[in-house]
């Protein structure tokens, strides 16, 4: 057979004349018989000089671009070989920082979250995967972990960060007896702190892990790394220790790799995707241009720790460093993997890619992870997995993770091995729960239009110097709703006229003329009308002609007023003013409204509720029944109402569809066999038609003649 390999190709002695050689092409085999193309001309006389692709070496040199010209200099010469990819992923541990402990004998529910113990079971599920050499569990792969050594921190690297007196207080418990230090734990100033005599070593010890896990990547004398080092750091601010932090390691260690390292090292961005709020690290360096800050944390109006404004997206720094803090502050706990890869892939990495970090550094909490009882939330191992593979690609691979939080044994162990897994060069497993919540894609929205203003790769873009002479597009529909509730079916206002009612409120309320007079009321709690259309993908700006308004609540309005009912209409605005001074979000500057997907703001629509039944509805008699009904978030006023006025009004029949129904009746005529739930396929108008005839009047209510 004939060899079409060309030549270079035919044993291992043999060399290519020129780099990927292409194979001469071969006159092909001749075939017998017949053809269709018999009177094609022949061509094959000059086939082979045509087809020639052999080139001299003269032709070859000619057809490269000169050394000297600028297209050359323009182009970076590539790296021979994988010199990153052959280097090993560091650990650093130390047992030592063990000792940092409670000096009172506790057990049971008595134990500190921030447990010496939760290092050790991350070091012991790195070495049962087989990543570690260690003496009682073999390495089972070829690179396994390159030790790092654990160092304690020195005064002046400490004091980069923290002030004289933070250090010499830190270093002080080291002199005190166990009663003092027990006191001092005890103390309100110290905020979630507990000490011993080697508390001062063991936090020492944890920063300068960090230092040197840090310095040992961005010398390249491995490719990345993992510090397994308590106590945790990013809570500690510069003059006080906060939340089980007493130095802040992140920041030391940042602080320490700009020194040494100078103009190499100059840019960082610290990632830090523990559940809590990073107040240490954000005050660290919000004048900081060089420093970049990310938090994911959940937040909940600043109701969850560290309480307060500080973790929300409107706090972006100042001065020179403004632009270089984002939040993504969660509204709720329950947050999982598609929120936080959404929130990666939306803020985090466009952010990151554009400020082009020199090093990466993670503050690494796990109390996120699915199984955390601190947290709340469900990320899961291969979540952590992806968010370190995506920031794997920044800084040429220059990352370092430090462990921050996470009291959960189990979920921090496997969370911690899952990363680790990503930086040895194993790919992420699969993420199972890709679909972001409501919540994450809200949030996510809000914070890019925030941080819009100071990153050209983030869209839309917030109106430049803001809006003059707006309105809200929410009051002026709600004004075309009332005219148009008017003109077709006579609803007017309802006044309110207490003032610990959100003024929001105003103008949501309307009636039909003479409602009291009827025999049956429909009462409607429902959110604002939707609006659907497409958005301008680089501003805010919406195109009008697009834009649809859909509003619900019109076609029930329009039957139960052909059908005889006295209807009263409640409109709950998306975001409630808080009159209530004692409210976080009263004091908030930076929010003006607060969500109705809020603890305070429900409140706000159950006053209302309560409110207009008290004022408009129990003072008179509709024998023939009051139907509740609640559409969306507006639902939980009502739900409310019926909670707390149970003797006067039962929940018969629920509907659980995109609207919730009730019939009120009163609690000693309930009968069994009236508490039936419709089938989906029934339309809500027909069941509200068929309930009818279910709804028995309360007992203060006259006979139904």
């Amino acid at each position: 057979m004939t060899n079409l390999l060309p030549a270079g190709y035919g044993g291992p002695s043999d060399r290519p004349r020129f780099p990927n050689p292409i194979p001469k092409l071969e006159e092909p085999p001749h075939i017998s018989g017949d053809t269709s193309m018999r009177d094609t001309p022949d061509m094959s006389g000059d086939l082979d000089h045509r087809l020639k692709i052999e080139t001299s070496e003269e032709e070859y040199e000619d057809s490269l671009l000169s050394d000297t010209s600028s297209e050359a200099d323009e182009i970076p010469k590539s790296q021979r070989g994988l010199p990153v990819s052959q280097l090993p992923t560091g650990l650093c541990y130390d047992d030592r920082m063990r000792y940092h402990a409670e000096v009172a004998a506790t057990s049971g529910e008595n134990v500190h979250p921030e447990d010496p113990r939760r290092i050790y079971y991350i070091y012991k599920e790195l070495c049962e995967a087989g990543l570690v050499d260690d003496k009682k569990y073999p390495p089972m792969v070829k690179m396994p972990l390159l030790r790092i050594d654990a160092r304690e921190a020195t005064r002046d690297e400490c004091l980069l960060v923290h002030t004289r007196d933070h250090y010499e207080f830190v270093k002080s418990t080291a002199e005190m007896s166990d009663e003092k230090l027990i006191d001092l734990s005890d103390e309100a100033n110290m905020d979630s702190i507990y000490f011993n005599a080697l508390s001062y070593f063991s936090s020492k010890l944890s920063a300068g892990a960090a230092i040197e896990t840090c310095r040992a990547v961005f010398s390249r004398k491995v490719k990345n790394a993992i510090a397994v080092i308590r106590p945790p750091g990013h809570h500690a601010e510069v003059d006080r220790t906060m939340g089980f932090c007493l130095f802040n390691n992140v920041c030391i260690a940042s602080k320490v790799c700009q020194s040494d390292f100078g103009d190499e090292c100059r840019k960082i961005l610290i990632v830090d995707w523990d559940v809590h709020h990073g107040n240490g690290c954000q005050k660290a360096f919000y004048q900081d241009p060089n420093i970049l800050y990310i938090s994911l944390h959940v937040h909940m109006n600043g109701m969850f720790y560290p309480s307060g404004n500080d973790g929300d997206m409107f706090h972006c720094g100042e001065g020179p460093g403004l632009g270089r803090n984002v939040n993504i502050p969660w509204p709720t706990k329950g947050m999982g993997d598609g929120d936080y890869m959404y929130a990666f892939q939306n803020v985090v990495m466009p952010i990151a890619t554009e400020f082009d970090p020199d090093f990466v550094i993670v503050a690494s909490g796990f109390d996120a992870a699915a199984g955390d009882e601190l947290g709340g939330c469900y990320v899961t191992p291969p979540c952590y997995a992806h968010m370190t593979h995506m920031l794997m690609s920044l800084a040429g691979g220059k990352i370092a993770v430090c462990l921050e939080g996470g009291y959960n044994f189990h979920a921090i162990s496997k969370s911690a091995l899952a990363v680790t897994r990503v930086l040895m060069g194993e790919p992420p497993d699969r993420v199972q729960a890709t679909q972001a919540s409501q919540h994450a894609v809200d949030t996510v929205a809000k914070v890019r239009t925030v941080q819009s203003k100071y990153w050209r790769s983030i869209y839309p873009k917030d109106p430049i110097g803001g809006i003059f002479g707006g309105e809200r597009l929410h009051d002026i529909i709600r004004q075309w709703q009332a005219q148009h509730l008017y003109d077709k079916y006579k609803l007017t206002q309802l006044h309110i006229f207490r003032d610990n009612i959100s003024k929001s409120f105003e103008q949501q309320v309307l009636a039909t003329p003479n409602y009291e007079t009827k025999k049956r009321l429909l009462i409607i709690f429902h959110d604002a009308p939707d609006l659907l259309g497409h958005y301008n993908g680089l501003s805010t700006q919406q195109k009008l002609h697009d834009t649809w308004l859909v509003d619900g609540a019109q076609s029930y309005i329009k039957w139960a007023v052909s059908h005889g009912f006295a209807v009263i209409d409640i409109n709950v605005p998306q975001h409630i003013t808080i009159n209530d001074e004692d409210s976080p979000e009263y004091h908030d500057t930076d929010v003006e409204y607060a969500s109705t997907m809020t603890d305070v703001a429900r409140k706000e629509g159950e006053k209302l509720a309560q409110y207009l039944w008290e004022n408009y509805v129990e003072p008179w008699d509709f024998p023939g029944g009051i139907f509740l009904m609640g559409a969306g978030t507006a639902f939980h006023a009502l739900a409310k109402l019926v909670s707390e006025n149970g003797t006067f009004l039962i929940p018969t029949h629920p509907i659980i569809l995109s609207s919730f129904l009730f019939t009120c009746r009163p609690w000693s005529e309930t009968r069994a066999n009236t508490q039936t739930h419709p089938p989906p396929s029934i339309p809500l108008l027909s069941f509200l038609a068929q309930s009818l005839n279910l709804c028995t009047p309360r007992a203060k209510f006259a006979e139904e003649p």
